[in-house]
């Protein structure tokens, strides 16, 4: 599964919204019932299945053996044990937060104007009190831009990368590297440069295809009523996970997409019409045409959801490469006695 950080949502209330504006004569009469209708919308998000889900990810301090779940959490997807990590000061209104880079290899041109066609960024430039840093030589915004650097110890102001870039991201040019960077909310910032694995104990609440399921290691967790369990007293575990379909505020959400809206909107218009024919109402009519309508939307909306994007895609073909090699070339790798090298007739003679 390729875990989802782009997908953008709405609340329950602002489908419902849109659904009593094309039924504006039933919503004036008070014929829509909201209630009758959040069960169906947490129905239709089971139906599109974990895909649809925002992927969140947060540092967990484990204190006596456990540490609770976030309030918001749905299903595990994989788990770190946080080893050594540098810490640097930094702002103090930085807002917190945890994520994992992952820092690939990238080769560009020597002379590249990254800033054309924009300019010094000014909203970094008046947040700095003294307006004396790399990405504002001068006391104003100028319209030349620096000469991009990549810091070597983090700044506040320009974080992770070239000043004139956004998203800042901290590149570094010897291979792929993965590293963690926790930003507290105090100003603190966390870089993690060991991260081991810690061996999951079967549950409901973890994905199939989690790898915290399958490594061999001695430290070891679970999670029951709540809380997250581990075999060590005192440590910290990076944690991430799908979370539930709700805001901050404890509001439902739904997938905000050209292409799955009309799913919901149908469907929510299908329950409007099937409870006022249960009370006597003549809407056959109008539901014959809903029903017809809401069938392709949800076969377009499975589709959309169910496609798999390029990264599931570039699994598959190594999956088939692998597999054809063992086939092919390597077919008697798995009955080597003992792992053995195969027995090399070169430079025997047979008499």
């Amino acid at each position: 599964m390729d875990f989802n950080y782009t997908l953008r949502y709405r609340t329950f209330d602002s489908v419902l919204e849109d659904v009593s504006i094309d039924f504006n004569t039933l919503a004036l009469e008070n014929m829509i019932e909201p209630q009758q209708l959040i069960k169906l919308a947490k129905k239709l998000n089971y139906d599109l299945g974990l895909r649809i889900n925002q992927t969140k990810e947060v540092v967990l301090e484990v204190c006596h053996g456990r540490v609770k779940l976030p309030d918001d959490f749905y299903v595990f997807n994989y788990a770190l044990l946080c080893g050594e990590f540098t810490e640097s000061i930094g702002y103090n209104g930085m807002v917190g937060g945890t994520n994992i880079q992952e820092v690939p290899y990238v080769e560009t041109p020597a002379n590249v104007d990254i800033c054309a066609p924009i300019t010094i960024n000014c909203s970094t430039c008046n947040s700095n009190p003294c307006n004396l840093t790399a990405a504002c030589p001068t006391n104003s915004c100028v319209a030349e831009c620096p000469t991009p650097t990549i810091p070597s110890s983090y700044d506040p102001l320009n974080p992770y990368g070239d000043t004139c870039i956004r998203p800042r991201v901290f590149m570094n040019c010897k291979g792929d590297k993965s590293e963690l960077i926790q930003i507290v909310n105090t100003g603190q910032t966390r870089t993690y440069s060991t991260l081991l694995p810690l061996r999951m104990k079967t549950s409901q609440e973890i994905s199939c295809d989690c790898p915290n399921l399958y490594v061999n290691t001695l430290d070891e967790g679970w999670i029951k009523g709540g809380f997250l369990f581990t075999t060590l007293d005192t440590c910290k575990v990076y944690l991430n996970y799908q979370g539930a379909m709700e805001d901050d505020n404890g509001n439902l959400l739904v997938p905000d997409h050209d292409l799955i809206n009309e799913y919901y909107e149908y469907a929510f218009k299908a329950r409007i019409l099937e409870n006022l024919l249960m009370n006597g109402e003549d809407v056959a009519q109008r539901m014959q045409i809903i029903e017809s309508r809401l069938k392709a939307a949800r076969n377009q909306a499975l589709s959309l959801v169910n496609t798999p994007n390029f990264s599931e895609l570039e699994e598959i073909w190594w999956t088939n490469r692998r597999a054809m090699h063992s086939k092919y070339y390597d077919m008697f790798t798995s009955h080597r006695p003992n792992n053995e090298h195969p027995i090399s007739f070169r430079n025997t003679r047979v008499i």
